[in-house]
């Protein structure tokens, strides 16, 4: 985002730049640099920038236009191949700054232009297929001696989806145990505010000791959709799943985690294999930072992924305790280990400042305070959701794509009527109904063939599934019992490495005596969940914690597929340690992959 629509929109937290922090002006939940001391006739000072500014040249999520004011039939249509490639590249999204040269410095427009340039942004909109919605508009100080008042604007540019092709966003829900975060997205995906008495959750909840307890022990999954004016589309207004997936051009899927301590590997296993783009930490309002909400928060800080945090139960707790537990959440945040910047939402011009820097900036870590029973701030939740936009652009999606198909095997069903049904994420190519791929690798590192049946994304069918893309794959009469988590399928054309030792370079982040030669410890690399042996550990005898070195794996029941490069998490008890694959040691030869038994049937007929 342009730095100077920035600053003038506010960033909400009140922490500007040391450069910037003696000419803010505190007020209204957001700050605005002054150009004068005093107010002047009674108005809002207003803001002015020097006329040197170059605008950030990572920005491109946010493209200026000074004006759109009655465009020739030329001009239209070149700002109309324009807008079709900006929602290209923002894969479906893009925010327009109108008023805005390009350059950065902010002229503003007066009212009857800006009212004829969002007339000229609908018509444009309509042409390529799209919605406008105007986040956001403000006054600006171009020339001290006009009288006339000139105006800012953000707009928010969505493509009305064809063909199931909705942005899809996906948030890892971390928290302590009776955090709220199960009843938070009841909520959010029903539409209707909890009792105070965890009624909003129970459609989350997977099994009966579950509902009996209250505590997530399983990954669950839940959609919160938006449509292309951004209006929010959920179980309120839609009945099924399909239906939502229908309305909406941006689906928000939930992996509701656990957060009791005892599910760890659970929890863990979701934020390595699900490949969420962003993580929401959910702190109850009158404990604070309790139980594993630090280690939850240092998991998602080691995996790299984005995280903001909100605070909920607000309505049991004095507004006092509510801003105790924002300072105490400021602290850690800003402690070297984290290194975050923490911006408090208290408008919604902080949700919309914050959703565009979250993505730019992996330092910002917005914070929510809100109530599932009350209801206050969950409206500034949801324009959050509906701005923040994807991490990658539409060039890397499309150089996925361009590889070799490979899907990791996450979850496994038995559907009546359908067959054996596998659940996960594609991580490479495009997958078709009807492709032929192999699946594995078995203990003996083989692999066997299969063909994709049939596809479903959110729980709605699709015929393509494309890179980054979580669905469920109908392998029909496959036998399941060759099947288990952590396998990949893969187009026959791949080379696969099998192996059974590897090399990674490892911090150990804890242990409480030192880690050496023939220790055991529960490795997580993507979608793979095993017991592994410390072979060696080279240069050193034994490590101690904080200390690097790189270590030799072994894995004790089957080989894995693994790639150098791949992010490494173990754990035991209370060790823990981060690090990433350096070199594989492949199992000595490929083993070709077993046919079906349809293809075994074929050829004894034959």
């Amino acid at each position: 985002m342009d730095e100077r629509v920035s600053d003038l929109f506010g960033s909400g937290n009140g922490h500007g730049s040391g450069s910037q922090a003696s000419n803010f002006k505190q007020g209204n939940g957001y700050s605005v640099p002054s150009r004068k001391a005093g107010v002047k006739n009674n108005k809002k000072s207003k803001a002015r920038f020097s006329r040197n500014f170059k605008p950030s040249n990572n920005t491109p999520y946010l493209p200026p236009e000074l004006k759109l004011v009655n465009p020739t039939q030329y001009r239209f249509e070149h700002l109309a191949t324009q807008m079709k490639w900006r929602l290209q590249e923002g894969r479906g999204e893009a925010v327009y700054q109108i008023g805005v040269e390009d350059n950065g410095m902010l002229v503003g427009l007066s009212e009857k232009d800006m009212r004829a340039s969002l007339k000229t942004l609908h018509k444009l909109a309509e042409k390529v297929g799209a919605d406008i919605t105007v986040l956001r508009q403000r006054e600006v100080d171009y020339d001290s001696d006009a009288d006339v008042p000139r105006k800012i604007a953000e707009v928010l540019i969505r493509k009305v989806p064809d063909d199931q092709q909705f942005l899809d966003l996906r948030v890892a829900v971390l928290g302590n145990v009776d955090s709220g975060k199960s009843t938070l997205l009841g909520v959010l995906t029903q539409g209707e505010l909890d009792n105070g008495r965890g009624r909003a959750r129970l459609n989350l909840f997977r099994h009966l000791h579950e509902i009996q307890t209250g505590r997530t022990s399983s990954i669950s999954f839940e959609i919160l959709g938006f449509n292309s004016k951004g209006e929010v589309v959920n179980y309120s207004e839609s009945r099924t799943a399909e239906e939502i997936c229908e309305s909406a051009s941006k689906m928000i899927t939930f992996i509701d985690l656990a957060g009791h301590h005892k599910y760890l590997k659970t929890t863990i296993f979701g934020l390595t294999s699900y490949c969420p783009d962003f993580a929401m930490l959910v702190v109850s309002a009158n404990t604070g930072i309790a139980g594993t909400t630090r280690e939850h928060l240092g998991l998602a800080m080691a995996l790299k992924v984005p995280i903001f945090i909100v605070i909920s139960k607000v309505d049991l707790c004095t507004r006092a305790t509510v801003e105790r537990t924002v300072r105490q959440l400021e602290r850690v945040l800003k402690q070297p280990g984290c290194n975050k910047v923490p911006m408090v939402i208290h408008s919604t011009d902080d949700a919309v400042t914050a959703a565009q820097q979250f993505a730019q900036s992996p330092n910002i870590t917005p914070i929510f305070t809100l109530s599932s029973v009350s209801g206050e701030s969950l409206d500034l939740l949801k324009v959050f959701f509906n701005i923040i936009p994807p991490l990658s652009n539409s060039k890397e999606q499309e150089e996925l794509m361009q590889q070799l198909t490979e899907f990791q095997v996450d979850e496994i069903y038995t559907v009546p009527e359908v067959g054996t049904v596998v659940g996960g994420t594609l991580y490479s190519g495009i997958c078709r109904e009807g492709d032929q791929l192999v699946v594995g690798p078995t203990d003996l590192g083989q692999f066997h063939k299969l063909t994709v049946g049939s596809i479903q994304r959110n729980r709605s069918g699709c015929r393509v599934l494309r890179a980054g893309q979580a669905a469920t794959l109908a392998l029909g009469n496959f036998d399941r019992s060759l099947l288990r988590k952590g396998m990949v399928m893969v187009s026959p054309e791949m080379d696969p490495t099998i192996c059974w030792m590897f090399e990674a370079e490892i911090v150990l982040l804890f242990h409480a005596k030192t880690f050496h030669k023939g220790f055991q410890v529960t490795v997580h690399i993507g979608n793979v969940r095993q017991t592994a042996t410390v072979e060696a550990v080279y240069g050193k005898e034994e490590l101690r914690t904080g200390e690097k070195a790189v270590v030799l794996f072994k894995f004790i029941k089957h080989p894995e597929y693994l790639k150098v490069g791949a992010k490494v998490l173990f754990r035991q008890g209370v060790t823990k340690g981060i690090g990433h694959v350096t070199k594989l040691q492949p199992i000595t030869q490929y083993l070709p992959p077993v046919p079906s038994e349809e293809e075994e049937e074929e050829e004894e007929e034959a």
